[in-house]
């Protein structure tokens, strides 16, 4: 967490570096980069003041990841969250009726880019700075770059996966050349490959077991192995070329500690507390610390993913991060007769409900001094108020609110009943619609913990399932097992293992179906689940929910907005748009 510190300090000088958000921003103070740098601090603010960039736009690229997705959706709810039907634009793969100005689209591409920029500028401030003028040593400096040139890399990742025809931009201006060109995609991967490759023997290492908290923020070799894992893991989808041997490569590295110690958690909710940056089974975390930053509580992790108005069953009143928003939801499982469905996509909790007793199934509950069980939020909400009991009724209606595995408009009905409406679309839906989640806590404002999670953007079971799907496709089908069973053992009470685990260590069977399944279960709203179901072959061929399939693939790559494209005569739209 003390990192956070020296990072925020930084946002002072952002006007000299790279804007937040406008790369052409006015310069007004008399301080340069020329005449900046003092102390070995003031270089360390330049280094880490991408990471500050790069924690916001995790918010930029999970939206468009999950929603097009079929684990989360966003439901109208009585008139709230139609917003003109983006959020079924994204759902439904509809980007073209909305390209030309539609923020989240370009979101990525601006944010990305920006990114890029600013890792850019550090490359080249260090290239020219001298470290024995700050009390550094070359190795100091060797590492500040391989840090910036794997926060680089990691927004290429991002942007490739999203556009996939992308320039190539290595050398620092106050924004994108005008008459840059897209690089073909093969080009681009092979850049990203060999950036992280580059990085792999200068950047540091995590030293010991229970001293992540001294890294927390940073890429290591974990980090960056990591991303070639993610980078050869999606090669196929991405290239078309096959590069599941070089992922297991990676992966069996990391597994090896040859990179460094990590561990799984005992508790599957360590990784996401309070008190996350000494967690082992973290390879990569953006640092949060209430208030400083936590970009990612402000959406993804905290306004968005619970019922509005919920701070009076979670007990943070004072809504120091804001008041919570129902944006996302679980897809749901059952129809408005109280069937269950039959898709082999989405029905998101029922996937949680094939294996019985997972812990993250009971209803999230805070616990007091910082700790909470369950990972849904459903049913009703019951709080204490005035010596008595009530119930969370739905904000600007008067029903009371009781949280649903199906869509529909249920207002007053009993938990048993079911609306005479059958319609169940995303524009059908109120404030009942759609079971909740809360991966990282929100603990009340009486709690230490509060707000003090770290984003774990990079988890020691990512490398464990890569692993696995290498070794699925190459038919060791028993390794592959036992590799996620070394995951799934701390959700299930001890009792049911003959059942739960896969075979030969249960009874339960793996195939590429179930794989899918469970990188949903082990990922769920981690900002992943697009780029698995296209490596998975489902994303334009499935059907979830109200989801029919696309009419070709053309969808499993974002267009280029006409801002973007307005921006330089030489970019050109993307295929099928």
């Amino acid at each position: 967490m003390k990192l956070i510190r020296n990072i925020l300090s930084t946002i002072v000088v952002c006007g000299v570096l790279a804007g937040c958000t406008d790369l052409d921003e006015t310069l007004y103070s008399s301080v340069g980069t020329q005449n900046y740098y003092h102390t070995a601090l003031d270089v360390k603010r330049v280094v880490y003041r991408p990471f500050e960039h790069a924690y916001w736009t995790v918010t930029q690229f999970h939206t468009p990841q999950e929603l097009t997705g079929d684990q989360l959706i966003t439901p109208q709810r009585d008139g709230w969250w139609d917003d003109s039907g983006v959020w079924r634009m994204l759902q439904y793969h509809q980007y073209d009726q909305y390209a030309p100005y539609y923020t989240h689209i370009g979101g990525m591409w601006v944010a990305g880019f920006q990114g890029v920029g600013e890792c850019n500028f550090v490359i080249e401030e260090l290239a020219r700075l001298n470290p024995n003028d700050f009390g550094l040593t070359r190795a100091d400096f060797n590492n500040f770059t391989s840090q910036a040139r794997a926060l680089r890399a990691w927004f290429y990742i991002k942007l490739f996966d999203a556009f996939r025809n992308i320039p190539i931009w290595t050398d620092f201006s106050k924004s994108l050349p005008k008459d840059i060109k897209q690089a073909p995609p093969t080009e681009t991967f092979r850049f990203i490959e060999k950036e992280l490759l580059e990085c792999l023997d200068p950047i540091e290492q995590k030293q010991s077991l229970g001293s992540q908290s001294n890294v927390q923020g940073r890429w290591t070799k974990a980090g960056v192995a990591a991303l070639l894992v993610r980078l050869y893991l999606n090669a196929e989808a991405w290239i078309g070329e096959d590069r599941y041997d070089d992922c297991a490569k990676y992966a069996q590295r990391i597994l090896d500690g040859e990179y460094g110690p990590y561990k799984v958690e005992d508790r599957w909710d360590a990784v996401f507390d309070w008190n996350n940056d000494t967690s082992d089974e973290m390879i990569f975390g953006f640092p949060s610390s209430g208030g400083y930053t936590y970009w990612a509580y402000q959406q993804e992790t905290h306004w968005c993913t619970v019922p509005h108005n919920s701070n009076k069953y979670f007990g943070d009143i004072k809504c120091k991060a804001g008041t919570h928003n129902s944006q996302f939801a679980c897809s749901p499982s059952y129809d408005l007769y109280g069937k269950l469905y039959n898709y082999e996509l989405g029905m998101t909790v029922n996937k949680f409900r094939k294996y019985p007793d997972d812990c993250r199934m009971v209803k999230y509950r805070n616990l007091g001094n910082s700790r909470r069980e369950g990972m849904f939020v459903y049913g009703y909400l019951e709080y204490q108020e005035g010596g008595k009991t009530k119930r969370l009724t739905a904000t600007g209606q008067n029903y009371t609110i009781y949280i649903r595995d199906a869509v529909g408009l249920f207002h007053d009905l009993a938990p048993t009943q079911w609306p005479n409406n059958k319609e169940s679309n995303l524009s059908t839906g109120d404030h009942n619609s759609g079971w909740h989640f809360a991966k990282y806590p929100f603990y009340a404002d009486s709690d230490e913990g509060q707000l003090e999670s770290d984003y774990a953007e990079i988890r020691l079971p990512e490398i464990i399932y890569s692993l696995a799907e290498c070794k699925l496709r190459e038919g060791e089908i028993d390794a592959a097992a036992k590799l996620l069973n070394t995951v799934r053992r701390r959700y299930y009470p001890e009792k049911n293992y003959s059942t739960v685990l896969y075979a030969p260590e249960g009874k339960a069977e793996l195939d590429m179906d179930e794989m899918l399944d469970e990188w949903g279960r082990e990922f769920l709203a981690e900002g992943r689940r697009r780029t698995d179901l296209i490596r998975f072959g489902k994303f334009s061929t499935g059907r979830w929910w109200d989801k029919n399939p696309d009419a070709d693939d053309h969808y499993q790559i974002f267009p280029l907005t006409t801002q973007v494209l307005n921006t330089n005569s030489n970019l050109k739209q993307n295929p099928g748009y």
